[in-house]
């Protein structure tokens, strides 16, 4: 999920021949066990960094991993951004959420690794994957995990009120309705503080947010006033206004707790959700066996769009000091076997990466989240290899906060779904022009 200002960023580490030029090796989480090898300094949050590092480490014989974990999110983001300001201080490698690629790469702080051995490793990931990660023709990252948007929802509430998964939109609302007329909870939330699935959304029904070429770094095209944008803002409104959805923050204790206590009937979220929803007490207790999956509902059935929220990458930035060697452990990590397997297992990561993607064991597992449901062959992979990727703005953030800004005025009514999508385009567009860009 994509969540800066100037805090110290923490000395990176080295040794050999390869390495970046900052601090030592005394400063790794790790222990590095090839001590002759040249060392590559990585930045990165997974939860399993560990075994994936010392994976790699063992395997390598080429180089090795040092790994430090410097914060998640906005955390690292902003030790970075002191980084690129001043031009010394960052890892060779760091995790990055795939909507900040831009942001960084009109920065010239990131590498394009096509020259660095990618068309080696290109097979092993899905042209939507590779999109996400590139800014024109360039690519600034290598796919690790992904974040197919689908349904989940409530099997104990879908039975006591004669409910079927609804497969297009329409029959979700038609299913809400049912739901309250019965006397039924909420079937779902629609959330001011969620703006990239809002987006992703709004890109179902057709929407192109942005349009970019790196080759005309200062010109970019805007439309978040289309009327696909505003299609999907004024179906949400309707239904908020109908008293069938919420309108709560998501990743609240407040909200989690409407989870776990039967509030809502759906949430519609991405591949990564069961693992947060597990973290955060969903699904345990008198809470098992409650869940279940189904595909994303779709505005026209028989042109399905299936879209991403969320999801990481490992991007070589411009400090790398041997960006070849950089670009070796950006492929390598988190690709092999082990730490693949032991990723999507404990719902770490939802794997882009083929081999695990399309492997038999991972397509055929039954999610205990989902009460043994085959969650990944029935709902996720085939949203993954249908998903197309899209293209993000280099001020995603702002965009975002934009975002929430105007939906935030949708839910109190201050303003239609027609003047907020309008008021947030004109917002974004004059932001746009004072960074300087030309906007088509």
């Amino acid at each position: 999920m994509a969540m800066l200002a100037a805090v110290t960023a923490l000395a990176a580490c080295s040794g050999g021949d390869g390495g970046s030029s900052a601090g030592n090796a005394s400063n790794c989480t790790n222990e590095i066990p090839k001590k002759n090898l040249p060392v590559v300094t990585v930045w990165g949050w997974y939860p399993n960094m560990n075994l994936v590092v010392d994976n790699f480490n063992k395997l390598n014989d080429e180089v090795q991993v040092c790994w430090t974990n410097v914060g998640q999110g906005s955390d690292e983001y902003d030790k970075f951004q002191t980084a690129i300001a001043a031009g010394t201080g960052a890892p060779d490698v760091i995790m990055i959420e795939m909507d900040r690629i831009p942001t960084f790469q009109i920065q010239n702080a990131l590498v394009d690794i096509r020259q660095y051995g990618y068309e080696q490793v290109k097979d092993n990931y899905g042209e939507g994957a590779w999109k996400d990660v590139s800014v024109g023709d360039a690519i600034y990252g290598v796919p690790v995990d992904g974040g197919p948007v689908a349904m989940i929802y409530r099997k104990d509430l879908f039975e006591k009120y004669d409910i079927t998964p609804p497969k297009t939109w329409e029959e979700y609302e038609q299913a809400a309705q049912k739901m309250k007329d019965a006397g039924g909870p909420l079937f779902g939330d629609f959330a001011a503080n969620v703006s990239a699935l809002t987006m992703a959304l709004q890109i179902q029904k057709g929407a192109n947010p942005f349009t970019y070429d790196p080759t005309q770094p200062k010109t970019i095209g805007i439309r978040l006033n289309d009327q696909a944008s505003k299609d999907v803002l004024a179906y949400w409104e309707r239904l908020v206004r109908k008293g069938l959805v919420g309108t709560e923050d998501q990743f609240t204790p407040e909200y989690i707790n409407g989870v776990i206590n039967g509030k809502y009937a759906t949430y519609i979220s991405a591949a990564w959700a069961p693992g947060y929803l597990t973290g955060a007490g969903v699904g345990k207790g008198e809470d098992s066996g409650k869940w279940a999956v189904a595909p994303l509902p779709q505005w026209d059935p028989d042109n399905p769009v299936q879209v991403n929220w969320g999801g990481s990458a490992w991007s070589v930035t411009s400090q790398a000091k041997n960006p070849e060697l950089a670009a070796k452990v950006a492929y390598g990590l988190y690709a092999d076997d082990e730490s693949l397997s032991h990723g999507w297992k404990n719902q770490i990561i939802f794997p882009l990466n083929l081999k695990a993607l399309k492997s038999s064991e991972f397509v055929e597992h039954e999610v205990p989240f989902f009460d043994g449901q085959q969650a990944n062959k029935e709902v996720y992979v085939p949203a993954a290899e249908a998903y197309q990727g899209v293209t993000y703005s280099p001020f995603g953030q702002y965009y975002f906060d934009a975002m929430t800004k105007q939906v935030s005025a949708l839910i109190q009514g201050s303003v239609t779904a027609e003047q907020a999508a309008d008021r947030l385009h004109e917002d974004v567009v004059a932001y746009a022009k004072e960074q300087g860009f030309t906007v088509q």
